[in-house]
């Protein structure tokens, strides 16, 4: 697909496999998130706007480059999308948040919403969507839905880790959001989670099984 990025960075693999591995503890698991969150935001925003900029080194004047236009938008889907919001702000700490409160119904997989809360002015920005998995889709999916609803125009979805399945569904409902993964798995089980995966990201990061 022309717009998914698999980020095969030597540093990000050798942390998503970190991530991976079960014997990883819950700390050290809280910690690669927010490591491989900052490098996969290095690549999300690889293309940003510069402007002009005018300033005064302790030598001498010159002209230099700062990021132009409004500031950006994370917005994680709660809970899981939390480990990967503070790396992401580690990298760009004036982005503001949205917060979109999403969960997988365990039976029919579809996704329920319970909170979002973002910033007025979504039209005006870039916004990136967060959350470790795509796996079903179905979540990503609504999250983008509601981003839209609010008035985002210009979207971007960031994960660790994406499924065919996922990515399907992402094309089929919103073929203008550009992907970033950190790696794309084979299948999902019955249960709808990734193969081989990692696990349950939010389980992992916060201790909760």
């Amino acid at each position: 697909m022309d717009n998914v990025i698999t980020v095969d960075h030597p540093l990000v693999q050798h942390k998503l496999t970190l991530l991976r591995d079960k014997t990883t503890p819950t700390m050290g698991f809280s910690k690669l998130m927010r490591e491989i969150a900052t490098l996969l935001c290095y690549e999300v925003t690889r293309d940003l706007s510069l402007g002009p900029v005018h300033i005064e080194t302790p030598l001498m004047p010159m002209q230099a480059r700062k990021l132009s236009g409004k500031k950006l938008v994370f917005a994680p889907i709660l809970r899981a999308g939390m480990g990967l919001l503070q790396g992401m702000l580690d990298l760009v700490p004036s982005a503001r948040v949205a917060h979109i409160g999403l969960y997988r119904d365990p039976e029919s997989l579809v996704a329920v919403e319970y909170y979002f809360k973002a910033p007025a002015d979504l039209s005006d920005r870039l916004v990136i969507a967060v959350d470790p998995m795509l796996a079903t889709g179905n979540t990503a999916v609504a999250a983008i839905d509601r981003l839209k609803e609010h008035g985002a125009s210009e979207l971007r979805f960031v994960c660790l880790l994406a499924s065919p399945h996922g990515l399907n569904q992402m094309q089929t409902h919103h073929p203008d959001v550009r992907i970033w993964t950190a790696a794309i798995d084979d299948v999902l089980n019955e249960h709808g989670y990734i193969l081989p995966g990692l696990g349950d990201a939010g389980d992992r990061l916060y201790g909760t099984r």
